[in-house]
């Protein structure tokens, strides 16, 4: 079975890129010297330190081969590309919330970028979904765990 394809942009995909350099360089080193330096304490069966190492040592190359293998099957939409007459992933979105009369900007990135917290929401997400493909002026109604949420969308613009 061929692995889903995970949508990143660019700065998505640097980060990923940075984040396992990291982990492959600095953090491999640091938790190696911790292994060693409870080794050297003696006997390793009641060695905290030990087993602690041992966790972050195991952590580190779960999230390693996490990161590999977003990358492997990474397509990365290239934000000058993105047509600006529909959103898309790579897009941000200027949207006017009908029901709290404000507006909000989102930013449609794929699912391993999603930071609702950063504005970033993923194209699969009931709001990304249902925002893929509209244009300026268009309506979209969303179902949410709040309700049914409605948004216009007011402007289109690349990520940058």
């Amino acid at each position: 079975m061929e692995a889903k394809k995970k949508l990143l942009t660019y700065a998505g995909l640097k980060a990923i890129e940075e984040e396992l350099e990291n982990l492959k360089v600095v953090k491999r080193k640091e938790v190696a010297g911790k292994i060693k330096e409870a080794r050297e304490q003696g006997d390793l069966s009641e060695n905290a330190e030990y087993d602690a190492a041992k966790d972050e040592q195991r952590d580190i190359e779960a999230r390693i081969e996490e990161l590999e293998g977003i990358l492997k099957n990474a397509e990365v939409v290239v934000e000058d590309e993105v047509d600006l007459d529909k959103i898309n992933v790579g897009c941000t979105v200027l949207v006017h919330d009908k029901e709290f009369d404000e507006e909000i900007e989102f930013k449609l990135v794929g699912s391993t970028e999603a930071n609702s917290l950063k504005g970033k929401i993923s194209n699969e997400s009931p709001v990304g979904k249902a925002l893929l493909g509209k244009k300026i002026g268009d309506t979209v109604a969303v179902e949410t765990q709040a309700g049914i949420m409605e948004y216009t969308v007011l402007k289109i613009d690349r990520t940058v």
